[in-house]
């Protein structure tokens, strides 16, 4: 029978940790690099868990709940980091009529 294991995870976690960067080197809207650094971090989160899981022994073997506590952490910053940097670009794209970070050149400051 086929069990998942740590390493299933860990590849897992670097795909998504790659597609992160290719999309945070890529990418010339703010937009785009935000999603960027939700990838990430979601990576983090990925490895956050399975270690909890695999290495330290959660789940069935045990009680410890820290990675499962650092991921919520994880989210918790995303969901503010989205918030604050949307106000942030919508208030880009009314002084600039656009979201490409290129332009950002032009504030004065």
């Amino acid at each position: 029978m086929f069990e998942i294991g740590i390493m299933h995870f860990v590849v897992l976690s670097v795909v998504v940790f790659a597609a992160g960067i290719c999309t945070l080197l890529t990418k010339r809207n703010a937009i785009g690099i935000l999603i960027g650094i939700e990838l990430i971090m979601n990576a983090a989160g990925i490895n956050f868990v399975a270690y909890n899981r695999y290495v330290w022994g959660g789940g069935e073997a045990g009680s410890l709940i820290d990675g499962q506590i650092f991921t919520i952490f994880i989210i918790v910053l995303a969901a503010a980091e989205a918030a604050i940097a949307l106000a942030i670009f919508l208030n880009f794209y009314n002084t600039f009529s656009s979201i490409d970070v290129e332009r950002a050149d032009e504030m004065k400051g």
